[in-house]
């Protein structure tokens, strides 16, 4: 009885089968050998392209776009458009890490010492050690705030200097641009502009440019844009490693401060300035051009 009811089935099913070629014209051998292998070419390279971009956005530390990704595959040899690494990290959920908003301040008086704005907003240098820019921001933990100031190249954006600490001093900023001079050790007298900011106009900063053969430069009250480039960079950091963690000690924060600076942003991290390249592959090659002359 079971074999007959067996038989039955198989019958119903065949004819299922026939009916629905029928249907749809196609061939019934073609429905079977679909059957077989589903997938077409096409899905099985999407499949494969998938797992090298869940890689190179992995690798990135979740922050990179299709844009950046898409750069990572061609230097792979990956012949595909960016439109479809869009689609495919779209399916996955996989995007890039955007938006931070830099929290209001309020700003007012007049600093102790004050540099004429020498930079002007020209943000594009031809050479490395022709002008720096450097910025303070601060970082939450539940030890409470710790400081970071940052000096950077406006040549490559790569980050030069920087230095970490719990109170906001001019000792802050000057350990940041003493770890700049004695990395560069240049030759010749380099801009470096900054915000009005007391750290930036006391007394030991001054003395600390003249000593070094630094010529002092200085936005406008209250006027982040005439510091574009400082201010990006605290955005991406802010926006790719900070507000994605959280921290318990001002240790901690340090660690990762360190690690996103010199272990990624400056060695790894595709930026747009620089044709796509990190800051310090981009000063490589302009060394490398300098040397085929």
């Amino acid at each position: 009885m079971r074999l007959k009811y067996a038989f039955i089935n198989q019958l119903s099913a065949e004819y299922s089968v026939r009916r629905l070629c029928l249907t749809l014209k196609v061939h019934a051998s073609g429905y079977y050998a679909w059957l077989a292998e589903p997938q077409s070419a096409r899905a099985k390279d999407d499949k494969r392209l998938l797992g090298l971009i869940k890689h190179a956005w992995l690798e990135s530390g979740g922050v990179y776009g299709y844009r950046k990704i898409h750069d990572d595959l061609r230097e792979l040899g990956e012949a595909c458009g960016k439109h479809r690494v869009a689609r495919l990290m779209r399916l996955e959920g996989l995007r890039s890490q955007t938006g931070y908003r830099r929290r209001p301040g309020r700003y007012g008086g007049k600093p102790p010492a004050a540099s004429p704005n020498h930079l002007e907003r020209r943000f594009n240098v031809t050479e490395p050690n022709k002008v720096w820019v450097t910025d303070i921001t601060y970082i939450r933990t539940y030890e409470g705030w710790l400081y970071l100031a940052v000096v950077l190249d406006l040549f490559s954006r790569q980050v030069i200097g920087w230095s970490m600490k719990p109170q906001m001093t001019s000792d802050l900023a000057i350990d940041a641009l003493l770890m700049a001079v004695w990395r560069r050790k240049p030759k010749q007298e380099v801009m470096i502009h900054s915000d009005q900011g007391s750290q930036f106009s006391s007394g030991d900063w001054q003395s600390f440019l003249r000593a070094n053969n630094l010529l002092g430069s200085m936005s406008r009250r209250g006027n982040c844009h005439d510091n574009a480039v400082a201010e990006s960079f605290f955005q991406l950091l802010k926006r790719e490693r900070v507000r994605r963690k959280i921290y318990s000690t001002r240790q901690d924060a340090r660690a990762d401060v360190f690690d996103y600076i010199e272990m990624f942003y400056n060695s790894k991290r595709r930026h747009g300035f620089n044709n796509q390249l990190s800051p310090v592959e981009f000063e490589k090659q302009h060394l490398l051009s300098l040397e085929s002359v």
